[in-house]
């Protein structure tokens, strides 16, 4: 492998590591922050169990987020310099931002929220939480920002003499029309993350009690039948609440991904070409359910396709006989425009990772669909089929997040900054491939350590449970007032 391809690799490996815990840390957090409202204002016990369990499973994910993003802005220095030339001045304004405003905002929160139990006022207390919420939106607002600037490059002038793109309106970055449909798309799809965390982990502990209820009747002469033991009320609330939220945010989700794809039908009309495996320019054009081909970079044809007349035309232009180009004709304009070279992505990774993202996200509208009607017909408890089906559901976002990521950014290509910037003209010159070997080999090492270290802790929370917390009186200053419907927490 050649220092580009090491250095892509390398990039693309820490970078979908990182992406398994951002989206879940931005939707553990809202539905902490959800769960503490509801305590805040019913005085339930309950709901304070849940604040305190799932605050634990927010706090895994946070710190292992945070650990790995680091390294991220580190390699743009380091393996992509070219890249950091050329585009440091528009690129790191919103990084700056994302770093000096919505990080300490969140380091700040999240230090209040975790030290300030029975320190701090019920309604101060519950106000950091959300800050903290707010925080993780603004984060992902400003590294979305810079992705976007990428995906759709405005505010900018090329400045000859030196060769770099300079910024001219912030302003321009900060509301680029990329970023007004990536940003909801990806925080809507972080809250399904977040929620199908929630739903997996309570079906889980529903099982577990069940089982163990069933075990005890049948030890003590099947007195009961299956099923017997109580179920704690943590898990049972958590998945019926958990389940509309979940639904409603995974729908929204698609139709936000639904209009993103029609823009880049207009700024990337190659990325969208790619991810339809559609060659030819059609009138209308069919929707490609599943297709095959040459196993070659960009093999001009498709060997079988099985397609939906009008269906791609009307969810690319929004009318059943809109126009559709092909990759063949947009290599030729690209061609026309930018000069000799090959301007389409590999057409098999971004078809692929397109149809994961969306097939991922359909059978999780339809999980968690199917889910809320036994919630709503008060089965969900005894329904054994679908809390089985409920723990692999976890790894759908996953998939989703991950095959998107893939899909947004090796559809790019050969861009870095489309139409600006090409990948092989951003790494790092003089950044060998025994730099790059040791490097990956170290990142992955390290990361699978995190991710036991990580796993291991998350695991152990779960079995333990949510346990009954003790009187904050305990933790109250001298002198200072309890509410009655607060004398529950560690």
């Amino acid at each position: 492998m050649t220092a580009l391809e090491l250095a892509r690799l390398q990039f693309g490996i820490t970078t979908l590591f990182h992406y398994i815990f951002v989206p879940m840390s931005i939707g553990l957090v809202a539905w902490v922050a959800y769960c503490q409202t509801r305590w805040y204002r019913t005085g339930d016990e309950t709901y304070l169990r849940m604040t305190r369990f799932w605050g634990k499973l927010m706090l895994i994910s946070l710190a292992i987020g945070v650990v790995t993003g680091i390294v991220q802005e580190f390699q743009f220095g380091m393996n992509w310099s070219q890249y950091s030339r050329y585009v440091g001045d528009v690129f790191g304004a919103p990084l700056a931002m994302e770093g000096l405003a919505a990080f300490f905002l969140e380091s700040t929160f999240l230090g209040l929220w975790l030290f300030g139990w029975g320190r701090l006022s019920p309604k101060v207390h519950l106000a950091t939480i959300w800050l903290l919420s707010i925080g993780t939106l603004l984060s992902a607002f400003f590294i979305l920002a810079a992705n976007s600037w990428m995906q759709h490059p405005v505010g900018y002038v090329l400045n000859e003499t030196t060769g770099r793109a300079e910024m001219t309106s912030i302003w321009a970055v900060l509301t680029n029309s990329t970023l007004m449909w990536a940003f909801p798309h990806t925080i809507l799809a972080a809250f399904t993350t977040g929620g199908m965390v929630v739903l997996g982990v309570s079906a889980w502990k529903i099982l577990k009690t069940r089982r163990a209820g069933a075990a005890g009747a049948g030890g003590a002469g099947g007195a009961g039948g299956a099923g017997a033991g109580a179920i704690d009320a943590v898990w049972s609330r958590s998945a019926k609440l958990v389940l509309p939220l979940v639904l409603v945010a995974a729908t929204i989700t698609a139709f936000t991904g639904h209009f993103q794809g029609m823009l880049l039908e207009e700024q990337q009309p190659m990325k969208m070409a790619a991810a339809e495996a559609q060659f030819e320019t059609e009138k209308p054009a069919a929707f490609s359910l599943f297709a095959t081909g040459d196993l070659e970079h960009n093999p001009g044809h498709t060997n079988v396709n099985v397609r939906i007349p009008y269906a791609l035309s009307f969810l690319a232009t929004g009318s059943f006989t809109g126009e559709v180009k092909g990759i063949n004709q947009i290599q030729a304009e690209e061609e026309a425009k930018y000069g000799p070279g090959e301007y389409a992505p590999v057409v098999a990774v971004t078809y692929w990772s397109f149809r994961a993202m969306v097939g991922a996200g359909s059978v999780m509208i339809l999980v968690t669909f199917v889910g809320w009607l036994l919630a709503r017909r008060r089965r969900l408890d005894r329904t054994t089929w679908f809390l089985r089906l409920a723990l692999p559901a976890v790894l759908l976002p996953p998939i989703a997040n991950m095959s998107g990521w893939i899909f947004t950014e090796m559809g790019r290509q050969p861009w870095v900054v489309y139409g600006l910037l090409r990948t092989d003209d951003a790494n790092s010159p003089l950044v060998g491939q025994a730099s790059l070997w040791i490097t990956l080999v170290g990142y992955t090492l390290l990361y699978g350590v995190l991710a036991g270290v990580g796993g291991w802790i998350a695991a152990k929370e779960i079995r333990h449970g949510a346990e009954r917390p003790a009187d904050p009186r305990d933790e109250e200053p001298d002198g200072a007032p309890v509410r009655p419907d607060l004398a529950l927490t560690y």
